[in-house]
């Protein structure tokens, strides 16, 4: 008779992007073992070649990679923001963000693509974690005795707890019942990467105009960065169709011309704009992580921080949990991440709904309305503090990783 083997896990995380892996990452620096499924095959993800997708990491984030060893696989690869500066169009009077030298850079640039090769290095070098890519869960049943999961190709897992990190459209999440408040801007991101004829000297630009912001973001080196271009969704095909010069021309102009001349270094692409925030995060033996939780509009460009921050605050959770004889997937824990996340990640999505909504009206009198508020946040030393600490990751109740101590 055949004895069937069932591989057994702490934590099954289903999502293996940029916020599933570094879960599995921080929990595994700290006893806790994890089995990672993902349906992408690793070879594809990974390719050469530069697509566009770029991404800010905050200071607060930087000190969690780094506490957990993905820091050393990454040095060297990533551009620091050592200033932000905000205007409404090409108007003067703006507002400036200039850390001190001390303080270090308010975050860094990295490729995605070399983001996903560093994590994964990281986990392949971690005993604690099994990557089963590609592969799809067939079937999850969470009950009290435990999590089980049939693969695709018929593996059966066991684990304590299930956390879902499979972004913003997480079957898991449907299938658990979870009620998300979500709408649509009508407004779609550009994103890509381009060559410029100016150095940016570390700066990242945000530039509102009445269709959304204009972000540009530095990359290494320091003739490179990346765009997020927010146009109406019904000019999003159009915009894709232009060709690279005229293209470029229209996004030189957007700039003044600051940059000099421009040349792409990356495909263009867009996705729609939209809101979703989890009623709750948590079911039984579930936790949803990152965009299975919530999703926000990238104008303060803090999503994929948000999705760290939840990473740092359940390993914290689970691993103080597990040092004192609890289960992983013990309500109580999952009850302390539910709490800890929930109010966090709403503050900043309301922030950011906010902004959105306030920069993104039409007129001369939105536009007094912008440069005033951009003003009063330039002059009022407190007020300005607190914009820096959101830009650096380092407000509200911040996880022990994130600040870079020891869990």
């Amino acid at each position: 008779m055949t004895v069937e083997t069932i591989e057994q896990s702490d934590v099954i995380i289903l999502g293996g992007g940029l916020v599933g892996l570094t879960l599995a990452i921080a929990l595994g620096s700290h006893g806790v073992t994890s089995t990672v499924i993902d349906p992408a095959d690793p070879e594809a993800s990974l390719a050469p070649g530069f697509d566009g997708r770029a991404s800010a990491v905050a200071s607060a984030s930087w000190r969690m990679l780094e506490a957990i060893g993905v820091g050393k696989y990454l040095e060297g690869k990533g551009c620091a923001i050592r200033r932000i500066h905000v205007s409404d169009g090409l108007a003067p009077g703006v507002l400036d963000f200039t850390p001190e030298d001390e303080e270090g850079p308010l975050g860094i640039m990295f490729e995605n693509r070399l983001l996903r090769i560093a994590l994964r290095e990281a986990a392949l070098a971690q005993p604690n974690i099994r990557m089963i890519m590609p592969a799809r869960a067939a079937e999850v049943v969470r009950d009290a005795a435990g999590v089980h999961v049939r693969l695709d190709d018929g593996r059966r897992l066991r684990g304590s707890l299930l956390a879902a990190c499979e972004g913003r459209n997480s079957p898991t999440r449907e299938a658990a019942g979870i009620n998300v408040a979500r709408w649509h801007y009508d407004h779609a991101a550009i994103i890509s990467a381009f060559e410029h004829e100016l150095p940016h000297d570390n700066v990242a630009y945000e530039i509102f105009y009445p269709a959304g912001p204009f972000a540009l973001l530095p990359l290494l080196p320091g003739n490179r960065s990346a765009i997020v271009w927010t146009v109406k969704q019904s000019d999003a095909r159009a915009m894709l169709k232009l060709s690279d010069r005229a293209f470029w021309a229209e996004a030189e102009k957007r700039m003044g011309g600051f940059l000099g001349t421009l040349r792409a270094a990356a495909p263009r692409q867009s996705y729609p704009l939209g809101f979703h925030h989890a009623a709750h995060i948590t079911g039984e033996r579930l936790a949803l992580v990152g965009d299975s939780a919530h999703g926000i509009h990238p104008i303060a460009g803090q999503g994929l921080n948000l999705g760290f921050r939840d990473v740092a605050a359940l390993a914290e959770v689970l691993t103080e949990g597990v040092r004192i004889g609890l289960d992983p997937g013990d309500a109580q824990l999952l009850a302390r991440y539910d709490r800890w996340r929930s109010l966090d990640t709403f503050m900043v999505a309301s922030s950011t709904d906010g902004l959105t909504r306030l920069f993104g009206l039409p007129g001369k009198t939105a536009s007094a309305v912008r440069r005033f508020g951009l003003g009063a946040v330039q002059r009022i030393p407190p007020l300005k503090r607190r914009f820096m600490a959101e830009a650096r990751g380092e407000s509200g109740n911040l996880p022990r990783l994130l600040q870079g101590l020891p869990v």
